[in-house]
């Protein structure tokens, strides 16, 4: 499964492994983005169009992170120390704490 996360308003977007790639750039980049603010998806099942043929990738959005939300940097830090010392066994990990709110909301990917 692939993460993505989209950034500065929708302009930048980013494919990423799993949840620690995630976190890790997001605490990296976030100080210098444009907006603090960061949309994080993981990938869905594949869109199938009428006819029944492949569409192409979906992603559905799990979390906002907002590094501007008090105490956002330090629950993320703690999240990715806890995945470093106990990384997830071939399963997907999904975002904790009240940002982690899982939304029924699918993106399909444009145009690749």
């Amino acid at each position: 499964m692939q993460w993505q996360i989209s950034f500065d308003n929708g302009h930048q977007q980013r494919y990423l492994p799993d949840r620690h790639a995630v976190l890790t750039y997001v605490l990296a980049i976030g100080p210098k983005a444009a907006s603090q603010r960061f949309e994080v998806f993981t990938e869905s099942a594949p869109v199938r169009l009428a006819d029944g043929s492949p569409g192409g990738r979906a992603f559905s959005l799990v979390e906002v992170i907002d590094l501007a939300r008090p105490g956002e940097p330090e629950r993320l830090r703690a999240e990715l120390r806890e995945l470093s010392v106990n990384p997830p066994s071939g399963s997907s990990v999904t975002p904790s704490g009240p940002a982690g709110r899982s939304v029924a909301e699918n993106v399909s990917e444009g145009g690749s």
